[in-house]
């Protein structure tokens, strides 16, 4: 175990024990990587900041689940991302469109890496502004998948849709991703 896992581990006894000044360790170690996945999926920067900061007031509430079998640090983003998803859902509602409205039930045939045709070439600043252009669902799988590393199974759950329905969404989003990034290079 490294010494910082060590830190973070007696900074979140003291969290246990309602130590404040703990708690802004914590948030201070953490609130910048944790914006940025809430950003990434809500897209509006106010959104994040609240996502991020409901997601905080959640961890500190629910601290004594922690069970330690991750580091805090995933524990967090696994909350930030729930609450992220969630918020999007809750706002598409609000806009009238489902996320189920834009999915298929196909078999995924994609097997095309998103590397390919050149795109390696291409600058990561300029990936992630052109998957901001994305459809708001493939834009949500894409940043789960490629950019939080989770896999299909646990994106058709935090999507709550089916297996199938994941793989085809990616399979599309890189599409779509793909032809944005030629038309645009």
């Amino acid at each position: 175990m490294s010494h910082n896992n060590v830190h973070t581990d007696a900074l979140l006894k003291q969290c246990l024990e309602g130590k404040q000044s703990a708690q802004m360790e914590i948030y201070n170690r953490y609130y910048k990587a944790m914006y940025n996945t809430a950003f990434r999926i809500v897209k509006h920067s106010a959104e994040a900041e609240d996502v991020m900061q409901e997601s905080f007031l959640n961890a500190f509430t629910k601290l004594h689940t922690f069970k330690g079998n991750v580091t805090f640090g995933a524990w967090l983003k696994r909350i930030v991302i729930n609450n992220s998803i969630y918020h999007y859902k809750k706002r598409q509602k609000e806009h009238a469109v489902d996320l189920d409205e834009v999915m298929y039930r196909v078999e995924d045939n994609d097997g095309v890496a998103l590397d390919q045709n050149g795109l390696t070439e291409l600058k990561a600043q300029k990936v992630m502004e052109t998957m901001r252009s994305l459809k708001d669902n493939y834009r949500v799988s894409l940043t789960l998948h490629l950019v939080e590393g989770y896999d299909y199974e646990e994106i058709s759950q935090i999507m709550d849709i089916s297996y199938a329905n994941c793989r085809t969404t990616i399979s599309r989003a890189k599409e779509s991703l793909r032809k944005k990034l030629l038309v645009n290079a």
